[in-house]
């Protein structure tokens, strides 16, 4: 897997360095140390990964689903007994705190393990000629699901274990194979989990991992004829770019939010501020399901603010290791965006009722009261711990609000009121609306899925398997009717 303290990038079976040569170094996000160094593919290393998991998947798809769901529960395992070592690699790359680290692991062990069941009971169907008007039985259709072929899969940096298997273990329970781009910043996080695959015994080409510059080999991947499939998750500026260049494959994208959290004047502000501190700040608000902004419903502005508050002061900030609530941001050029936020707000009057503190790249948990439209913090995602609180008059102001977002990944809504948490329910232009809760992702069995420039498709374990396959059926002409009998 690695020669010397450089890691190498796996292709048809076997871990390669570049053709060229060259390689990559990525430093810790919390004290700018070297933490990793791999390689820095090539076109003609794509090309050479492309050809070898286009090789190897008919023969994979030809394997019995039994076995391929051996497989992956054996890459599961593996994943478990590895998952100190894998979680240190999550603390050095993406400064997730390591008791975070070390779940993301096993919850992806666990993910791949109830794909593997739920993989072997996509089923297909039988349709008959005559449930049609007019129609003799005749004719008998078997409709099954086929593999689409080669699935490029693009995980981020938050969840480079996690994100990375909810594509892979789909793909290969369906009989695809994969190509995997890992992040650069989280690459050897996500290279731990094509090697499970590949110690597991998956067959040579099935599962290929690629390190490198996406703004170098980001295009050339996606636009690659033997590329049948993308899932990506990632930020909307590179879904936006990936969705303009592709040419007629299926895409499952998930590409951010804006995810909005409203409290009505019935709900349990205990419960709704809560909520909002764990939904904004768990991993310094890098995710995509993180609660981005708080519509508070007067007249509980003020007490929502109070308690919002006085959970923020218990979070701890620091070092990754001493599993701090809130750790370093991802990279230098994500704390100067959030600051860049953070000015403005200031600069136009938001009253900072939790105050804005940066040391490199830790930021201490930041809260904005009385935002208004004008200020970008209320549109824009931060992605880091930095919460907008904008005062509405009714919820259907403050859904008014929320919708005007050109994101629409999750919202939640409080109230003790489940009436009025079903109609908000349906009038939120969102991919999933949580009630009394925060945004997430999960449990992974579950549907997650963005609208508008949320993204394409929908995941989730399921709902994934029917994403990485498409339909085929036989038609059996009969020479004459027939009809079964008891």
């Amino acid at each position: 897997m690695k020669q010397g303290n450089v890691f190498k990038f796996l292709v048809n079976g076997e871990w390669r360095t570049s053709s060229t040569g060259k390689t990559m170094k990525e430093v810790t996000p919390y004290d700018n140390t070297e933490a990793y160094e791999f390689q820095s593919c090539s076109q003609q290393d794509i090309d050479d990964v492309f050809k070898a998991a286009n090789k190897a998947q008919r023969s994979w798809a030809k394997t019995p689903l039994w076995k391929r769901a051996e497989y992956l529960k054996k890459a599961a395992a593996i994943l478990r007994e590895n998952k100190d070592e894998i979680a240190t690699a999550l603390v050095k790359e993406i400064a997730k705190n390591r008791k975070s680290s070390v779940s993301e692991v096993v919850r992806t062990a666990d993910l791949i393990e109830y794909t593997a069941e739920e993989g072997t009971r996509l089923a297909g169907k039988l349709m008959t000629s005559d449930s049609f008007p007019g129609q003799k039985r005749d004719k008998l259709c078997l409709v099954h699901r086929v593999p689409l072929g080669v699935i490029l899969c693009i995980p981020p940096f938050n969840y480079p274990v996690n994100l990375c298997a909810s594509k892979v273990a789909p793909a290969l329970i369906t009989g695809n194979s994969v190509v995997i781009k890992t992040p650069s910043q989280g690459a050897v996080s996500a290279l731990y989990l094509a090697a499970a695959f590949h110690l597991a015994g998956v067959p040579a080409g099935v599962v290929n991992a690629v390190t490198g510059k996406g703004s170098e080999i980001g295009d050339f991947l996606t636009t690659h004829p033997l590329v049948n499939c993308i899932s990506l998750t990632g930020g909307g500026t590179t879904g936006m770019s990936v969705c303009k260049k592709v040419g007629m494959i299926p895409l499952q994208m998930e590409l951010g939010g804006k995810d909005a959290a409203i409290v009505l004047p019935d709900a349990d502000l205990d419960l709704a501020a809560k909520a909002i501190v764990s939904g904004a700040f768990s991993y310094s608000a890098q995710r995509c399901t993180a609660v981005k902004i708080v519509l508070a419903v007067e007249p509980i502005g003020d007490e929502l603010v109070k308690k919002v508050v006085e959970g923020v002061k218990k979070l701890t900030v620091g070092h990754p290791e001493d599993n701090s609530d809130i750790t370093a941001v991802i990279n230098k050029s994500s704390a100067d965006y959030i600051e860049s936020l953070v000015m403005d707000a200031r600069q136009k009057g938001a009253s900072e009722v939790c105050p804005y503190k940066r040391e490199g790249n830790l930021l201490w948990p930041t809260v904005f009261d009385h935002v208004r439209e004008d200020m970008k913090i209320a549109w824009e995602e931060p992605f880091g711990p930095v919460l907008p609180i904008v005062r509405v008059k009714s919820a259907e102001e403050a859904v008014e609000f929320a919708n005007r977002s050109t994101m629409g990944l999750q919202g939640c809504v409080f109230t003790n009121d489940i009436e009025k948490a079903i109609h908000i329910s349906d009038e939120l232009s969102t991919g999933t609306v949580q009630v009394n809760g925060q945004p997430a992702r999960g449990p992974d069995h579950f549907p997650f899925q963005g609208f508008k420039d949320s993204g394409l498709g929908s995941q989730g374990v399921y709902f994934s398997l029917e994403a990485m396959t498409k339909i085929k059926s036989t038609v059996i002409n009969l020479r004459q009717e027939s009809y079964p009998m008891n």
